[in-house]
């Protein structure tokens, strides 16, 4: 049973988990958790409109990473795998970067593709499905990509049919269009067209029709989960497996756009950090759903907590 540490440092957040790994003689791998953590360190800040990673981000990056290698030696950890996403692929100073890590952590960042990022979201996500619910449609909403991932799981190991990694998310689709605070009509029209048309480059190349299930990954979707349910506070075991409904992501994304900053902040279960940028994830949800009701029927997200993060602590055991 060894213990590993996934870190998955995205364009909004960097996250880690420290598990045990059961490895089975039919080559089923389970996950107990040790430790899961996430800290919003914005590393994307910027970078769609420089292509530069900001000082001051790389210095919240920096930071977190201090902590996560502190907490791993605490916890006895024996492989420690990092991967680095849309933002870092997309900035050219990027090696600055992989220098901080390497300092940090004593091991190389992996900048994945999109889709390898795709498949290790999709891993992540359908671990506690019935398998008789696929074929899946797993989207993953981060702070600089989207990705869209179809397969089915046989309780074991996933088989991946198609995949695709946007370049949007929340945080891009906010800093490219919502520059009020609440957004002018306006700046949501235009958010939801850029939105629309990135995505229909990811469903052309990935075929949704045969799908049964939607499972949506990530924080802006747990998030969306939360105020749902109108949970007070971040309850994981109440929104691992929600579920969501189309009409109830269209509510819900309206809401957030007309609300000032103050009234985001106000809600229990959001992250401070992810106050000013939920407006547009949310914008790529309903985008999403809309597009997955024509195309494959679904009418309803299944929303878990299992993600890119579980995705990668597997890959490593």
């Amino acid at each position: 049973m060894p213990r590993v540490a996934a870190i998955d440092c995205g364009t909004n957040s960097i996250r880690l988990l420290v598990a045990d790994v059961t490895v089975h003689d039919d080559g089923r791998r389970d996950l107990r958790d040790v430790h899961r953590e996430m800290r919003i360190v914005r590393l994307g800040q910027g970078v769609d409109a420089t292509g530069r990673l900001a000082e001051e981000a790389l210095e919240r990056t920096r930071a977190a990473l201090v902590d996560y290698a502190a907490i791993a030696r605490r916890k006895g950890v024996e492989r420690v795998r990092m991967v680095a996403t849309s933002a870092t692929r997309d900035a050219a100073n990027r090696e600055v970067f992989f220098a901080m890590v390497r300092d940090t952590l004593g091991i190389d960042a992996e900048v994945i593709t999109g889709d390898e990022e795709a498949r290790l979201s999709f891993t992540g996500a359908v671990g506690d499905l019935d398998p008789a619910d696929g074929p899946f449609v797993v989207t993953d909403i981060g702070g600089g990509s989207t990705e869209l991932v179809v397969g089915t799981w046989d309780g074991a190991r996933a088989h991946i049919a198609a995949a695709y990694s946007a370049d949007v998310g929340c945080v891009r689709l906010t800093e490219r269009c919502l520059h009020s605070d609440p957004p002018t009509d306006e700046q949501v029209r235009e958010a939801e067209k850029v939105a629309r048309q990135i995505l229909d480059d990811a469903f052309a190349a990935v075929d949704c029709s045969g799908a049964r299930t939607w499972v949506g990954v990530a924080g802006t979707v747990t998030t969306l989960s939360a105020i749902a349910q109108d949970l007070p506070d971040y309850d994981p075991v109440a929104i691992h497996l929600s579920h969501i409904s189309q009409n109830r992501v269209e509510q819900i994304t309206d809401q957030l756009l007309r609300m000032s900053h103050d009234e985001r902040a106000s809600i229990g279960a959001m992250h401070p950090g992810r106050v000013d940028v939920i407006g547009g994830g949310a914008l790529v949800v309903k985008v999403l759903a809309e597009e997955l009701a024509e195309r494959a029927g679904i009418i309803e997200m299944t929303v878990s907590e299992h993600d890119i993060l579980d995705g990668i602590a597997l890959s490593i055991s």
